[in-house]
């Protein structure tokens, strides 16, 4: 409906350059002169906040526009677009009326406006400046145009030295961010010789994901200018790199200051007649004496010729070859919608909010039908509009997959849309940052006990199927394994490029428990003020109507089940199931409360929570004198019920046998898990008061001043009783450093202020059944100090987990230490996941522990690197249409090379070299 409408709106009407016209610019509105009027381009244009567009000032009844500061917001192009399009604004409203759910709708303009829907304030960067430009964007990108093979030929001859080297690239690195994870991709330099910018890539392509992306940045940022430039072999090896490439579309972008050699034979021998790779050409620097020379090569090889003077002319000149490789769809009238990868829009909204984080677009070419122009292909834009992916990870009822299930989504290439185990941000000191390579993690990365890749290959290729793995899942951060037995199940989204995935966990999901009680019943306990349901959960939908969106889950059930609001679509299953939960846990708040006079200081805090997300949470202690403030808080999102995953607690209790007790630490019956939270501090006086006797005998459980030796107890400890467990994890982060470090200093020492850590790992961390944490955790990452740290970078880490073994009832063992022996003696503790360990204190084993880091050579780099995993290429492809008129190509018509003129420039460059 949008394409349709912004493709009439055209038709019908006749561009004027001497039209003028006001319209409200984003960045302009209800912006004020001196004298108190608004300033031209700058009108009234109300705001409210929202509480569907993540609380942002929007309105919802019109549109406004983005011009990127590169652009004259008032050249003629702008405007007649600009009013051209205004007849979008009823279908963005009407579209939103007849489906509230939907978010941002937009038309980016080939000439470089935005038209956002609800229209916004735009806010410049602190230098005044807006560099967003939707042309950029992969959206529109790739709704333009094909899949793409490119291969990018520089000239790096002694005549591209100083500001024109500068220039070159910062345009390589432009069309770099013009490709997408569809596309492929190589880069050539030549002087008299050719040579690849990564040797690794020699003769071949290679995936444009943002990984290589930004490696091939990295690489032509060392480029040096040297020698005498000779293009003609670079050309040759260019076509014979495509040759074996995919036949869609194809490009060679040259460039160059100048072309001196008598190239037709190439292109007579690898191109002609059949043109198949367009040639795109780029002059840079201020002299034009091979002007004609380089725009021949475009325009006899179906490509555009530009001519870059200044950095400025860069990206506009750049964005012109999507506009020639979009030509025969637009002729052919080809709508393909595609759907993008995912992606973090924070250029577009400043806003941090998780339920906005990660989104997908789905967007569609708008072409003029002008019949006048058509052979042209005109591409007027693209339209689009975004879904947030956390709406489609709720169409799978969290509550139907169990403790350890989900459900995930992957896109054509095997990169993961949505996963629970995805994590696009880092941090960076007291910093959350995405992740350079967010939007590029393959399943294998996640599903990593896929070692086949049996589930990756069968979801690329959009099968639809079964599959049952054995997983070691790594909770809590990776600090904790459990042996998991999980059931896959996949298939194909029709009509989109994506594969849905859904995991039920071996004795988890299989079965739904139901329990009838009256909704009386189950009203009256439900509105008690211990308990809360998950709000991340959909009991009730409330984003269908406006009047809705301001109600939290539980004030949408409770309005619902007493009949005023009985339009509300709710989860009939899901609300049975929490009325009874709501019935039969409600004697837990008498119970709790009337604890709470005899309770000793430290118990914080006494919760429940079931398999409905339904939670009773009952506080023994105000917020200012308790030890865990953010625990189970709306921050506190690993121990609460979301969308994604069960709390960590509820995991790992789920796990225990029936009658067992859970200690559990955490970071600042399977149906239901309950538990109470105390003070470290509550734990450690009641342990040092029953281990008091045991300490003068010269044992140590716990004392008040730990050293390091249990370091060096654990690393021996737990080749006895431990079992030994790899874990992964490919989308860690590590300190990219040239620094060398300093000494190590002492792990723990007897003055450490980390005591309080310490405590809490020898109490829980061995204690329970693992301490691969000691491998995973600040402890060690804090071994050897930096004396400069530059940045973080993407990086896989391998690391061992242990496992107690639990038919180890008790155990004790010697260990020589030099001239000493140290004793240990080790007892589970009943009904229970701690064990008691005692270490004789006299004899000191202490020594530092060091981690072992691993770099790849340069072949198993180079390999890694190259390797292609097994994709599926979009479909559609329109890379040829024979009433194409290829006659323009950079403002030059039909060109016929001019012997005279090539000796003439050839014999000025010599003069000039």
């Amino acid at each position: 409906m949008l394409a349709d409408t912004a493709e009439d709106a055209d038709l019908y009407h006749e561009f004027n350059s001497t039209l003028t016209f006001d319209y409200f610019n984003s960045m302009l509105i209800n912006t004020m002169d001196e004298e108190g009027n608004f300033i031209e381009l700058g009108g009234e244009f109300p705001l409210e906040e929202n509480e569907h567009f993540n609380r942002l000032q929007v309105n919802t009844l019109m549109s406004d526009i983005q011009v990127p500061t590169n652009v004259y917001n008032k050249d003629p192009d702008i405007l007649n677009g600009v009013y051209m399009s205004e007849a979008l604004n009823d279908v963005f409203i009407s579209n939103f009326q007849k489906d509230p759910t939907l978010t941002w709708q937009y038309f980016g303009s080939s000439t470089g406006f935005f038209r956002l829907y609800p229209g916004i304030k735009w806010t410049p960067d602190s230098n005044g400046v807006v560099a967003f430009d939707c042309r950029n964007r992969n959206w529109y990108i790739q709704a333009a145009t094909s899949p793409k093979d490119i291969i990018i030929v520089v000239d790096v001859s002694g005549s591209m030295k100083g500001l024109k080297l500068t220039i070159a690239k910062h345009t390589i690195n432009t069309i770099l961010d013009t490709l997408g994870e569809n596309d492929f991709v190589n880069i050539i330099a030549y002087t008299d010789y050719v040579r690849y910018v990564e040797p690794c890539f020699k003769g071949t392509l290679v995936q444009a994901d943002l990984d290589n992306r930004e490696h091939f940045k990295l690489l032509v940022e060392e480029l040096q200018v040297k020698g005498e430039g000779k293009v003609k072999k670079a050309m040759k090896e260019s076509f014979r790199v495509l040759n074996e490439g995919s036949l869609c579309n194809q490009a060679i972008m040259l460039i160059t200051d100048g072309a001196m050699e008598d190239f037709q034979s190439v292109f007579e021998e690898f191109n002609w007649p059949d043109k198949k790779v367009r040639v795109f050409t780029y002059l840079i620097g201020r002299d034009m004496t091979f002007a004609e020379s380089v725009k021949w090569i475009a325009c006899n090889n179906k490509g555009y010729y530009t001519h870059i003077n200044t950095l400025a002319d860069v990206q506009e000149n750049v964005m012109e070859y999507l506009h020639v490789l979009s030509r025969p769809m637009v002729i052919n009238h080809d709508h393909d919608i595609i759907w993008t990868e995912a992606y973090m829009d924070s250029v577009l909204f400043n806003s941090m909010a998780q339920s906005l984080l990660l989104m997908t677009t789905v967007a569609m070419p708008v072409f003029s039908k002008k019949k006048e122009t058509l052979s042209h292909g005109i591409l007027l834009g693209v339209v689009g509009t975004d879904v947030p992916l956390l709406e489609v990870m709720m169409l799978a009822p969290r509550y139907k997959l169990g403790a350890h299930g989900y459900a995930f989504l992957v896109t054509n290439n095997g990169y993961i849309l949505a996963h629970p185990d995805l994590r696009p941000l880092y941090k960076d000191g007291k910093k959350l940052k995405p992740k350079p390579n967010y939007n590029s993690v393959d399943l294998s990365e996640a599903e990593w006990e896929d070692t086949e890749e049996i589930l990756r290959t069968a979801m690329v290729k959009g099968e639809t199927g079964t599959l049952t793995i054995d997983v070691r899942s790594a909770v809590d951060k990776g600090k904790r394994p459990l042996f998991l037995k999980n059931d896959y199940f996949y298939t194909t989204i029709n009509e989109t490029p994506f594969s849905f995935g859904m995991v039920l966990t071996r004795g988890h999901g299989e079965y739904v428990f139901f329990g009838n009680v009256s909704v009386e019943e189950g009203l009256h306990d439900l509105q008690q003020p211990d308990l809360t349901i998950a709000d991340g959960w959909t009991y009730c939908e409330t984003d269908i109507d406006p009047h809705h969106r301001k109600l939290s889950q539980l004030q949408a059930v409770v309005r619902y089940l007493t009949g005023k609001e009985p339009d509300l679509e709710c989860d009939e299953i899901l609300l049975q199931q929490t009325l009874f939960d709501a019935v039969v846990t409600a004697p837990l708040e008498a119970y709790w409360t009337a604890l709470m006079l005899s309770v000793e200081d430290g118990i914080e805090t006494a919760f429940l929570g079931t398999r409905s997300g339904l939670m009773r949470v009952t506080r023994y202690s105000g917020i200012e004198k308790r030890k865990g403030k953010n625990f189970l808080t709306r921050a506190d999102k690993e121990n609460l019920f979301t969308v994604d995953h069960f709390p960590i607690w509820y995991r790992l209790a789920a796990e225990n046998k029936p009658g067992q007790f859970l200690y559990y630490v955490p970071d600042d019956d399977v149906n239901k898990a309950i538990g109470v939270q105390m003070s470290l501090d509550l734990l450690e006086r009641k342990f040092l008061a029953t281990t008091k006797q045991v300490n003068n005998k010269k044992y140590i459980a716990l004392q008040d001043k730990i050293t390091h030796i249990w370091l060096f107890t654990l690393q021996l400890f737990a080749l006895m009783v431990l079992s030994l467990v790899t874990l992964y994890d490919y989308q860690a982060m590590c300190k990219n450093s040239h620094h060398h470090s300093s000494g190590a200093r002492p792990l723990l020492s007897v003055s450490d202020p980390q005591y309080r850590s310490v405590l809490v790992s020898v109490l829980t961390f061995l204690l329970e059944f693992n301490i691969c944490g000691l491998w995973h955790n600040d402890y060690l990452a804090d071994a050897h100090r930096q004396k400069k740290v530059e940045s973080m970078v993407p990086c896989n880490t391998e690391y061992p987990g242990f496992i107690y073994d639990s038919t180890i009832r008790e155990t004790n063992s010697i260990i020589k230490c030099g001239r000493c022996q140290k004793m240990f003696v080790l007892q589970q503790v009943v009904n229970s996941n701690l064990v008691l360990l005692m270490v004789q204190a006299d004899c000191d084993c202490s020594r530092h522990i060091g981690l072992n880091f691993f770099e790849h050579n340069a072949t198993v780099k180079c390999n890694r690197m190259k390797s292609q995993k097994i994709r599926r290429r979009p479909e559609s492809c329109h890379a040829y249409h024979p009433h194409e008129n290829a006659k323009d190509c950079g403002g030059a018509c039909e060109i016929s090379i001019s012997v005279a003129l090539f000796f003439l420039s050839l014999v000025t460059s010599l003069a000039l070299r």
